[in-house]
């Protein structure tokens, strides 16, 4: 393959969309479109990728800012074509070829883009155009081609007359131009449209004006090239993207019991034998390991599962890491960084923040551990609380190997339980346990007899 500069168009607002978000951040499956297209064509390994912004630009280029791309500002948007006018400096040096991309078309594959470049280099054209036929072309530009089936020119639906209107292959909005060609008609176009605006197509009928060759290679499925104008084409997509996922997952010997409540995203990671149970939510690059077990209303956003794993109902894990052999919930909260290790059990509504919790753990009920490092083989009594805010800032608290916290405990960070140390229930802990220790720090009881009989009003007779 010659050298080859890749240009994604990504100025538009997206009208249709109703939006204040620029049409190409808008998430399909958990990613913003535009990176299913820079995905797709970086395993071209083209010399550069530059990205056309408009509408809040500074927006779409801090979202992308992971990537290596390179930006140019449009600004006004005036089409496709002006597009191309205001990235010519960056483009028109480059040798080889220009493969022109719409960021908003994320289901475009590295297949399809690879035979697009591939057959225009083959051919030798001064440009190839990507196609598809639709049984309802409206709203797209059609391909007018001549006797001998070569494209002359692609007319816009505005423009289109009513025999131009009939042809169903329409115009995907992808192209290779060869850079010396494109840089010879870019200047040409004209604004002499309905929409009085510089069309990119109009760079097909200025090449045939110069007996240029230009051909059109047809994707044969029409939802590969399917474009983003409204909430409702966003939807279908997302629907299509999920279950291509789903059928990838099972094929790959995960149970899922019903995908049409089940959504992952296309990014995470399942092993082999991990049962997803309905409404299960699995987000942001998580990995979940063999053999677990997830079930109903869970959601997992940016963590890593190990093996033999079982999540119970209604629980919420995220940026935390579960090690193999754990069990989480019921009615559990992990908020990141979390670390739970090996055989680690945190129960029915315990929620877990910023804490490491060492191997065979138990926090089976009812508490709250915040900004702790907790080690292995600890039994944490239910209604504990980790005490780390003081109104100004968080402290942390050390619940060390072995130890034993009694139920309803309070402990106030800074403090450090030492190894092996029991903590009696119902205590308040405001100072360090010793190694081995019983720290008891709750009021002496006082019993009062008779108190509740003379307090209570004495019965009227009958």
């Amino acid at each position: 393959m010659k050298r080859l500069s890749v240009l994604i168009l990504a100025g538009g607002k997206g009208t249709r969309l109703k939006s204040n978000l620029p049409k190409v951040l808008h998430r399909l499956a958990g990613k913003p479109l535009i990176e299913y297209v820079v995905e797709a064509a970086s395993p071209l390994k083209p010399s550069a990728v530059w990205v056309v912004v408009g509408y809040q630009a500074d927006q779409v280029r801090k979202t992308l800012s992971h990537l290596p791309l390179q930006f140019v500002v449009q600004e006004p948007q005036l089409g496709t074509g002006h597009a191309v006018q205001v990235a010519r400096q960056s483009w028109e040096g480059q040798a080889g070829h220009l493969l022109i991309l719409s960021g908003d078309v994320p289901l475009i594959s590295t297949q399809t883009i690879e035979t697009l470049v591939t057959e225009h280099e083959r051919s030798g054209v001064s440009a190839t155009l990507l196609s598809t036929v639709l049984d309802k072309p409206q709203g797209y530009g059609r391909v007018v081609r001549g006797e001998d089936r070569s494209v002359e020119r692609i007319v816009e639906e505005n423009d289109a007359s009513a025999k131009e209107r009939q042809i169903r292959e329409i115009n995907t909005g992808i192209y290779c131009f060869a850079v010396s060609e494109l840089a010879a008609v870019i200047g040409k176009l004209a604004a002499a449209n309905a929409q009085k605006e510089y069309y990119l197509t109009d760079c097909i009928g200025l090449l045939r004006e110069q007996k240029k060759a230009v051909a059109a290679i047809v994707c044969e499925d029409s939802r590969e090239v399917s474009g983003i104008n409204s909430r409702l084409e966003l939807s279908q997509l997302e629907h299509l993207v999920r279950a291509k996922k789903l059928d990838r997952l099972m094929r790959d010997g995960v149970t899922i019991v019903d995908p049409s409540s089940t959504y992952v995203e296309t990014d995470v990671e399942v092993g082999a034998d991990t049962v997803l149970y309905p409404n299960v939510y699995l987000e942001s690059r998580s990995k979940i390991g063999s053999g677990c077990q997830i079930y109903p209303n869970v959601r997992i956003s940016g963590s890593v599962v190990g093996n033999e794993v079982v999540i119970f109902d209604s629980c919420l894990i995220t940026n935390s890491e579960i090690r193999s052999g754990a069990q989480i919930g019921p009615f559990a909260h992990l908020r990141g960084p979390v670390v739970a290790g090996r055989n680690v059990r945190i129960g029915n509504f315990v929620e877990v923040k910023n804490s490491q919790i060492g191997d065979r753990t138990k926090a089976a009920h009812l508490s709250y551990l915040g900004d702790a490092q907790i080690g292995e083989d600890v039994n944490i009594g239910a209604g504990t609380i980790t005490c780390n805010y003081d109104g100004v800032s968080k402290h942390k608290t050390v619940i060390e190997n072995g130890v034993f916290v009694g139920s309803d405990s309070q402990l106030i960070a800074p403090v450090t339980i030492h190894r092996g140390a029991y903590i009696a229930a119902g205590s308040t802990i405001q100072q360090n346990v010793p190694e081995d220790a019983l720290a008891i720090a709750r009021s002496r009881q006082v019993n009062k007899e008779n108190w509740a009989r003379k307090k209570r009003p004495s019965r009227r007779k009958e």
